[in-house]
């Protein structure tokens, strides 16, 4: 039987790189990464939810064999509508994740609000406070790195609402981290249960930093 390939999807604001250190740590599998148009250095060329959903479906389907995906944080939005008629994914690994039905968008579990640590301006939004709500129990060097590689985000890829949702026809895997200051680990929990399986990490919403070889053993596991 063929081993499946990774595909990893970052979160909002962030970007492939983030992942370096998980990716070293899967040198022997085959893994790739995807860069999301709804993030990226420029506020006035930013993309959204929906073609976010085309680039992670094009990006599976261009792999030659069996796929499992790697959502982070917001990037299991697009993960769940791009992927719902793909035919080499095996699994979704939902990591500190948005694991939603049809007709939610990121902001529906929030009556429609930003986070507090959220700040609009036009068309994109802000993180205020990366260190302490992604990298808290990353070390300082490699959470300022993270923090310098940052972002902006557009505000559409928050607002807008599933069509689909590819878990209900792909099996998937919820990766609760529990000392989460982004996503309240009680709201991965009830974004858990609509999952197969349940796996937890006693870790920031940022695991591929702070524990890139725990993730990867976690990971790994699905691969083979």
């Amino acid at each position: 039987m063929m081993r499946p390939s990774l595909l990893v999807v970052h979160g909002a604001w962030h970007r492939p790189e983030h992942f370096d250190a998980l990716v070293a740590q899967l040198s022997e599998f085959d893994v790739h990464t995807v860069a999301l148009t709804s993030s990226g250095v420029d506020p006035a060329k930013l993309g959204d939810m929906y073609t976010d959903s085309a680039v992670i479906a094009a990006a599976a389907a261009a792999i030659d064999g069996p796929v499992v995906v790697l959502a982070h944080s917001y990037g299991g939005i697009p993960t769940t509508q791009g992927l719902r008629y793909a035919t080499n994914v095996r699994r979704i690994l939902y990591l500190a994740s948005f694991q939603l039905q049809p007709g939610q968008s990121l902001l529906s579990p929030n009556d429609g609000a930003l986070m507090p640590w959220v700040t609009r301006q036009d068309n994109h939004v802000r993180a205020d406070t990366p260190l302490h709500t992604f990298y808290n129990d990353v070390d300082d060097l490699t959470a300022r790195r993270a923090m310098a590689r940052l972002g902006y985000q557009s505000y559409a890829s928050m607002n807008q609402q599933l069509t689909v949702a590819a878990w209900h026809v792909i099996p998937s895997t919820y990766i609760v981290c529990e000392a989460d200051n982004a996503i309240p680990p009680a709201r991965q929990e009830v974004f858990a249960r609509n999952a197969g399986t349940v796996v937890r990490m006693p870790t920031s919403h940022s695991p591929f930093l702070s524990r890139p070889a725990e993730l990867a053993a976690l990971v790994a596991g699905y691969l083979t």
